[in-house]
């Protein structure tokens, strides 16, 4: 049996069919630190590991020489792979080739897009930056066989990714995602990989502001917003949407609203993350807004935030949000059976608002690739970690721009009426109960979280009923209380994602709210224990 090759012995084959002369560079000064470094000769053998797959969202790393990160000779084996697939499955139309503003986006675009055109396709490139709704926009409207986004979304600067769509226009599922990666481990050096140059850049961004400002169900426009794009590539197509939709007051934070691929104000580029949003929230205070919209740097996830009667502003939740927003859509009806969809790891009110407007319920695993394709009739879909698919007939994704036209229309109808978002909220509660909802994570040893999941999945703590909807997911129940539980697929712990629903009794709401924030502060505590229970003396 053969011997898999040293990292030493893999980096000079890489180097050898890389055709970007800075990553070899790069890689062969590693190579030489190595030999008196043990830092350099860990973070040589991390390089050289393996190649990156398809996760929930794509191929995603940090932008780096070797096949674990993302640069043009990875680009051009992955795309070899994609258009291999395409044509075994004798499906070889347009292609069509979008991009963000991070590091090594453009030359990443540039990449993907000769190798298709090498391979034979016809090649459409959207003109520069543009947000990840535009171009899964692009695959339906264009009538393309696939489509390719270079982006990271929300992960930190270093990294970038490589995300396909298909001609459905939803992300790659399985099993398609591991037989493109068979045919990319099939794909020659990338230094042989055929570069065509016919490739035509089209813009569809005007037909996507076309749809997305029909949205609005209601003729409400008196609304102040304040929106941050974090730096990211969604700013500017956000505030046309919004202005064509008839939202024309909406205030940006100045030194975000560029793209800037360091992401300089903030630690971390998503929305979710403690201080992310901090400036968003003080523009908003100070210009008396409305309501405060964050899209993530990319555009596909949308952040809402919303006053209080004392003038504090509150970020949502992603629950929050997707309660607001499906129920919002059902309202206004015009629907012929209608589905709306979520993940196991999302509130379950939307169960709830489905069944009160007549309408259909899915639940799906995590990712927009499932949410979409939920079954027949989907008019929206939402996932916990801020994405929203308010459009499924035109982008069959989460859209955080789409997302944050219905939301205006949502606030300034609620206006008109002498009401706030807050009252909403307060009435969705007082009829489907008060659904609290929140994400933990407990870092453990790869082998001590493995082990975790076995016991669990072996048998369930006392008190509970569990379910498996797949291999590495459990859902744990018992009375009006839902724990789900999943192993990260990226670091060392497992994630949990708790749930409390507690009815409201005499239309005391703030008494249900009370006993929800106790059975979920009793549920967290409960969590650490639960996934990794001490050892007997």
């Amino acid at each position: 049996m053969r011997r898999p090759p040293s990292a030493r012995q893999a980096a000079l084959r890489w180097i050898a069919d890389d055709p970007d002369p800075a990553t070899r560079t790069e890689l062969q000064e590693l190579l030489t630190a190595a030999v008196a470094s043990s830092t350099a000769a860990a973070d040589l053998a991390e390089r050289m590991s393996g190649p990156l797959v398809f996760g929930t969202a794509g191929l995603r790393g940090p932008v780096r020489a070797g096949p674990s990160g993302m640069n043009v000779a990875v680009v051009r084996r992955a795309t070899a792979g994609l258009a291999a697939w395409l044509a075994g499955r004798d499906e070889r139309g347009t292609v069509v080739v979008g991009r963000d503003a991070r590091h090594g986006s453009a030359e990443f675009a540039e990449a993907a897009a000769g190798v298709l055109a090498g391979a034979g396709f016809a090649v459409r490139v959207l003109p520069g930056p543009l947000p990840t709704p535009v171009l899964a926009f692009a695959v339906r409207e264009l009538g393309a066989v696939a489509g390719v986004q270079i982006t990271a979304s929300h992960n930190p600067p270093a990294d970038n990714g490589y995300k396909v769509y298909l001609a459905d226009g939803a992300q790659l599922a399985p099993p398609s995602d591991r037989e493109i990666e068979a045919a990319i481990a099939a794909a020659p050096g990338a230094a042989a990989i055929p570069i065509g140059d016919d490739v035509e850049t089209v813009d569809v961004t005007e037909r996507y502001l076309q749809r997305v400002a029909r949205l609005p169900r209601g003729a409400a426009r008196g609304l102040r917003v304040a929106l941050t794009p974090l730096h990211g590539v969604g700013g500017a197509t956000a505030v046309e949407a919004l202005r064509r939709a008839g939202f024309d007051d909406v205030h940006v934070v100045a030194e975000q609203a560029e793209p800037d691929p360091a992401f300089p104000t903030v630690g971390f580029p998503n929305p979710e993350e403690p201080g992310a949003t901090d400036a968003l929230l003080a523009l908003a205070a100070e210009v008396g807004a409305d309501l405060a919209v964050a899209l993530d740097p990319d555009a596909d996830r949308c952040a809402l935030a919303v006053p209080s009667a004392a003038g504090r502003w509150r970020m949502l939740t992603g629950d929050e949000t997707g309660a607001l927003l499906g129920d919002h859509l059902l309202r206004a009806g015009g629907y012929t059976d209608p589905l709306v969809a979520t993940t196991v790891v999302s509130g379950e009110m939307l169960r709830s608002v489905a069944e009160a407007h007549g309408a259909r319920y899915a639940e799906t695993l995590t990712g927009f690739k499932w949410i979409v394709r939920g079954g027949p009739g989907l008019v929206y879909g939402y996932e916990e970690a801020l994405g929203y698919c308010v459009d499924p007939d035109t982008v069959r994704d989460k859209d955080g721009i789409a997302a944050a036209v219905l939301a205006c229309d949502l606030a300034a109808g609620l206006a008109a009426r002498g009401r706030t978002i807050d009252d909403r909220l307060d009435e969705l509660a007082l009829a489907h109960g008060v659904h609290r909802t929140e994400g933990v994570s407990v870092r453990l040893a790869p082998a001590a979280r493995d082990a975790a999941v076995e016991r669990l999945r072996a048998g369930p703590p006392s008190g509970w009923e569990s379910s498996f909807p797949a291999p590495d997911v459990l859902v744990l129940r018992r009375e009006r209380e839902r724990l789900v539980i999943r192993p990260s697929g990226t670091e060392p712990k497992l994630k949990a994602y708790l749930q409390v629903v507690e009815p409201v009794t005499d239309d005391d709401l703030a008494s249900a709210r009370a006993r929800a924030a106790d059975r979920l502060a009793e549920l967290r505590a409960a969590v650490p224990a639960l996934l990794d229970p001490p050892t007997g003396p």
